[in-house]
């Protein structure tokens, strides 16, 4: 069902490389917990912090989802990659050169059709590498390079940004591909060919700028485009959505910018890719920009992973105002605080680009910053001076209609205490007493509350409806935990784990892959048998999960005392005996409905009997289902 473990070491050299604690800290914030660490989990909706990544197991576990594994299941379901994908990501990670890959499927048979999230990636990566190259040519890169130069940005941040260019030619990109033989298809549904009206395709990016927009891990997954020539229109164009880009979760430069964030708790957000870029050239690394958008629930999503803080920075003018009003739905929907600062307070500067071209820039930037206010106090603010010739029965019904919009978007479904905090927070705003607030919350309207769910990103990923682990699975967990256990277990005992017995389609698969496992010589524990879930031909069913949950149950009930481990161990290979003993009797139709009461009570006693003598002494009853 498995396949074997691969020749070479490559996925050991690479785990040995691979810390998960550092892993997982690379793209979440961890709280250390003993000799665990804890982080709100990725793959549901997650409030209060519920994974944890343990160290001396190398493995990671939801206790509300159940996603689980090891370091390759976090990389594989965090960043949505195939095995092979993730073992890649890990290697380059690790500086280690992996052996040379031979895929399985290289008989001959045909790939398979369609284009999908790799082949997108690949026609972005391909398209960079070809902005690359025009903005280094001579002829048709010569403009761009003065654009940049005149726009203060340094050789290195365009190395680091990778910012190219975009040929004065509707053609350029579309003759390359047809050169280099690569999918069309692909390019098209990156949006980086469009359909002409009489027919054939044409570069959707023309005579631009071009600025690569990457995900957290540094892919590639769309470009923006700034107009060289001043008569062109818009100002700026953006690659459209795609299964690999959302707009509303994409912030430009994380990539950069996740390591500052984590280290300074706080993340900023500007407005404009050069905006992010003199801010990184400036030293100030914690900054990343929205695509043209304010901030969005799923911006605060990838955000609170990495920070507590998140200050909005905007020129002062009406649209800025604007995006920070809209903020205040994402104040109520995501456990993050959220500021406001404004350079207008402090400097004549228009925008972070402008400010940071001066000798002192980089001084005030940081002065912004620290003067941040809170947005709720910012929103009242705003809204007195506005009403500032307004007599105070016009004061009262503003505030009380701001109260109304606030309930609106959802305060009633905040936590118990986050709802407190809130409040506290208007009433200190809006200079009024907290059960003058509450009152006016009860009377507004309470909306449906916005909960943001990343695409692909399923509430409850792993679950069984109703499952349940009996005495069987129970087993499969103290043998995950210790592997000497399956060296003490005679034949007769091994067999209670035959595959074909597990009721549950999941559970079953760990069974056949901890008996491959034992196979191949490498144990039956957690990390060997996630090992060769991951190179199974059914990993896309994401077992893993399974294996850790029942790894994590057993040390949990057992608080990882070896002693305890292997009394629970005896306890479930007797009660397993009882459930093969039970389930070969229905088979051979020998009921007990055929029995009087005092005949099924003997056979239950015989059945114990013949348990302990041959299994040994600790079977529970409570572990069996009868």
């Amino acid at each position: 069902m498995f396949a074997s473990a691969p020749q070479n070491d490559d996925r050991q050299r690479v785990r040995d490389a691979s810390d998960i604690a550092a892993v997982v800290g690379e793209h979440l914030s961890l709280k250390a917990k003993g000799r665990e660490y804890v982080g709100l989990c990725p793959f549901h909706d997650d409030r209060n912090p519920s994974m944890c990544v343990v160290p001396t197991k190398q493995i990671f576990h939801c206790f509300v989802c159940g996603a689980g594994g090891d370091v390759f299941s976090f990389i594989q379901k965090y960043h949505s990659m195939d095995f092979r994908e993730a073992l890649e990501f890990l290697a380059e990670r690790g500086n280690i050169e992996l052996s040379k890959f031979s895929p399985s499927n290289a008989s001959g048979d045909a790939p398979p059709s369609g284009v999908g999230r790799k082949e997108i990636i690949a026609a972005n990566e391909a398209a960079r590498n070809y902005f690359r190259t025009i903005l280094n040519h001579p002829e048709h890169g010569e403009i761009a390079r003065e654009l940049i130069e005149q726009r203060g940005i340094s050789a290195e941040m365009v190395d680091r940004f990778q910012i190219g260019a975009s040929a004065d030619r509707w053609d350029g990109l579309s003759m390359t591909i047809d050169k280099m033989k690569l999918n069309r298809e692909a390019f098209a549904d990156a949006g980086l060919l469009k359909q002409r009206e009489t027919g054939g395709e044409y570069d959707a990016l023309r005579n631009r700028l071009i600025f690569p927009i990457h995900d957290q891990i540094g892919r590639v997954i769309a470009f923006g485009g700034r107009k060289i020539n001043d008569e062109d229109e818009p100002k700026y164009l953006n690659s459209p959505e795609t299964s690999v880009f959302r707009k509303s979760t994409t912030l430009y430069g994380l990539n950069h910018a996740a390591r500052a964030i984590k280290k300074r708790r706080t993340a900023v957000i500007v407005e404009g890719y050069t905006d992010v870029i003199a801010c990184h050239q400036a030293g100030i690394e914690h900054v990343v920009g929205t695509l043209g958008t304010a901030l969005t629930s799923g911006h605060a999503t990838v955000l609170r992973r990495l920070c507590d803080t998140v200050v909005l920075l905007f020129d002062g003018d009406e649209a800025g105002q604007r995006a920070a009003d809209r903020a205040l739905g994402v104040l109520f929907s995501e456990t993050i605080d959220i500021k406001v600062a404004a350079l207008s307070g402090y400097t004549d500067a228009k925008d972070p680009d402008e400010l940071l071209a001066r000798d002192d820039g980089a001084e005030i930037f940081e002065r912004v910053i620290d003067g941040a206010e809170d947005l709720l106090k910012w929103h009242f603010d705003r809204l007195r001076r506005s009403l500032s010739d307004a007599g105070p029965a016009r004061m009262t019904q503003a505030i009380e209609d701001e109260l109304g919009k606030l309930s609106e978007l959802g305060i009633a479904n905040l936590s118990p205490i986050r709802r407190r905090l809130v409040i506290r927070q208007i009433a200190n705003a809006s200079g009024i007493e907290e059960s003058i607030v509450v009152n006016a919350l009860r009377a507004g309207r309470n909306g449906p509350r916005q909960r943001f769910s990343e695409p692909g990103i399923e509430e409850h990923p792993d679950h069984e409806t109703g499952w349940k682990p009996d005495a069987r699975e129970r087993l499969l967990g103290c043998l995950l935990c210790d592997g000497q256990l399956w060296i003490s277990m005679s034949s007769e005992e091994r067999d209670l784990l035959s595959a074909g017995l597990f009721s549950s389609p999941m559970s079953r698969m760990v069974a056949q892959a901890m008996l491959d496992s034992v196979e191949d010589g490498t144990g039956s524990e957690l990390h060997a048998v996630l090992a060769v879930l991951s190179e199974g031909e059914d990993n896309e069913t994401d077992v893993a999960p399974r294996a850790t949950t029942l790894h994590q149950m057993v040390s949990r009930e057992t608080e990882g005392e070896n002693e305890r481990v292997r009394r629970m161990f005896r306890e479930c290979v007797n009660a397993s005996a009882m459930l093969t003993m039970n389930h070969d009797r229905a088979e051979s139709h020998d009921t007990d409905l055929e029995m009087d009461e005092t005949d099924r009570l003997r056979a239950f006693i015989e059945r114990q009997r013949e348990v302990r003598n041959r299994f040994g002494k600790g079977g529970k009853a409570r572990l069996v289902d009868e």
